[in-house]
């Protein structure tokens, strides 16, 4: 990834919060027939792991064995900015278009666990983390379901966990602009619909 010094994001509360807000990830891998991407939603398994897993019959678990390196791709909120939306256009005009966002490239080792235990730990972990994210009064549970339509779900897949051995995560969020220009643009962009974006880059701003 092109990643100029001043976009470079080592701040590990900001790079766990977008795993954590934006836990669809591309998980891409090199197989035999080339690269592979799949779509999945990944969690953290303190700070050294993702788990996830994926359908028996998809292929990744064939492609690829264990210890096999991937990369998990993060991406957050993103927006296009406007040369218009610059206080300072204005006085000089010296201004083009950009793209503002954040992302978070996760390289690891992936390992396959087929037994029923780590199945069932997969599947109730991120089911437990995204059954409270959205704020049920009654969180739907695991043993809500017929323990024998269960146990058919879980037979048709295959948790894995990701030993993290790199993590690189950018954010280009206009800190590269002039004070104006940076103010300016958080808050057209969150007139626009995009407050969560105007957040993290005011936050970064502090």
């Amino acid at each position: 990834m092109y990643l100029p010094q001043h976009f470079v994001e080592t701040d590990m509360s900001e790079i766990s919060s977008l795993v954590a807000d934006f836990p669809l990830a591309a998980l891409v891998v090199n197989t035999a027939e080339g690269l592979v991407a799949n779509h999945l939603p990944l969690m953290e398994d303190g700070n050294s792991a993702l788990i996830g897993h994926i359908a028996l019959d998809n292929d990744l678990h064939r492609q690829v064995s264990d210890g096999h390196e991937v990369l998990a791709i993060f991406r957050g909120e993103d927006a296009y900015v406007s040369p218009n939306w610059y206080a300072t256009k204005p006085l000089h005009h010296r201004h083009v278009p950009t793209w503002n966002y954040q992302v978070v490239h996760v390289h690891g080792k992936i390992s396959f666990q087929r037994d029923h235990k780590a199945r069932l730990a997969a599947v109730g972990r991120l089911t437990k983390l995204h059954e409270a994210k959205i704020g049920e009064a009654d969180p739907w549970k695991m043993s809500d379901a017929p323990k024998e339509y269960l146990l058919e779900m879980l037979d048709r897949i295959v948790a894995f966990r990701i030993d993290v051995t790199r993590v690189v995560a950018k954010s280009k969020l206009s800190q590269n602009r002039e004070d104006a220009d940076f103010r300016s643009t958080a808050t057209v962009l969150e007139s626009r619909g995009k407050a969560g974006l105007a957040a993290r880059m005011r936050r970064m701003k502090r």
